[in-house]
């Protein structure tokens, strides 16, 4: 994945999903603590999605559960 920058300057990735769904994570512009924007951006209709608006704990929280889906193929411990 590539990084580039938004409109407005901050770094964003694009990438597509297993659906090819256009997603991205994005740092945000939120003043009082560092957060990414992390999700789909359109899906495989062409609907608009949502993205999840993440602070630092809660990433690391889901870091934990994709490094065991990525050596274990699942999320159960």
């Amino acid at each position: 994945m590539e990084i580039e920058r938004t409109g407005r300057g901050f770094p964003i990735a694009r990438f597509r999903d297993l659906y090819r769904s256009e997603c991205s994570i994005q740092d945000s512009s939120l003043a009082n603590q560092p957060a990414v924007w992390v999700g789909v951006d359109s899906d495989f209709d062409g609907g608009k999605s949502a993205r999840m608006h993440l602070t630092q704990d809660q990433a690391a929280a889901l870091i934990s559960l994709l490094q065991r889906f990525i050596d274990k193929g699942t999320i159960l411990p």
